[in-house]
């Protein structure tokens, strides 16, 4: 079993890389992939770029080139719902593409071809990313203290619907409008949905846990900056590292 790792910020691919064992570099398509190991897992982790098309690209690339057997996205979100703030973590149920919209021909947010107008991710990887999203919260008491200095107390875990878009949510109107057309919809990011729809393509496994940078009430980049700065790689380190340890004790490995 080989394990694909895709972080949509260049910080957390960099903390992740320097665990890795055995570690090999090649580059293809603009982009760096990392051949190791995480823990005894084997591993191809990689920045996936910004945006959709960049990430369904790099997406593809793990399962074609390297043949990743399944994939772990992590990154950071913005909250949706007044539920959720700032270090919160959502796994992801569905992913929608929220600026997809091919009427009259096709139902507003249908993926063209598919007759989906999201991609869900199976029970049993939802249950693997919450477990690993749990375990870390728990365990990490020093890292939870370190957020406790940053006025971020007791991180929550939510399941939940994720959507992405080219589209960056800078504004609370831009995130309420997003909410009407998708109420189901916890948090959005950029690339989640398009890594869903390569899986979905592929048969591959699909884990998504996205780590909220800006809360519904709090739309602004200096906070999702400073956060992604202080926290966001350690947050990605400890889930993919716990999802890894998850791998092992399964026997998949």
């Amino acid at each position: 079993m080989k394990l694909g790792l895709i972080g949509s910020m260049p910080e957390d691919m960099e903390r992740i890389l320097k665990t890795l064992g055995n570690k090999q570099i090649y580059e293809r398509g603009n982009r760096v992939f990392y051949k190791g190991t995480l823990l005894g897992v084997p591993v191809v982790a990689v920045f996936s770029r910004w945006g959709k098309v960049a990430a369904a690209a790099t997406a593809t690339n793990l399962i074609v080139e390297y043949g990743v057997d399944q994939i772990f996205f992590t990154g950071v979100a913005s909250a949706l719902s007044a539920d959720l703030h700032v270090g919160d973590v959502v796994v992801a149920q569905r992913l929608f593409q929220h600026d997809m919209d091919a009427r009259p021909r096709m139902r507003r947010f249908e993926i063209p071809l598919t007759g989906k107008t999201s991609f869900e991710i199976t029970e049993r990887q939802q249950e693997m990313a919450r477990q690993s999203v749990y375990n870390f919260l728990k365990n990490a008491k020093d890292f939870r203290a370190a957020l406790a200095e940053n006025y971020i107390d007791q991180p929550h875990l939510l399941v939940g619907d994720i959507a992405s878009g080219d589209l960056y949510l800078s504004t609370q109107d831009m995130c309420k409008a997003l909410n009407r057309n998708l109420p189901s919809v916890l948090c959005a990011d950029m690339e989640s949905a398009a890594v869903a729809q390569v899986c979905d393509d592929y048969g591959i496994p699909l884990c998504v846990a996205m780590v909220i940078s800006n809360g519904f009430e709090e739309k602004h980049a200096d906070v999702a900056r400073e956060f992604v700065e202080r926290h966001s790689a350690d947050y990605s380190l400890a889930i993919v590292s716990e999802y890894a340890a998850l791998l092992q004790l399964a026997g998949l490995v």
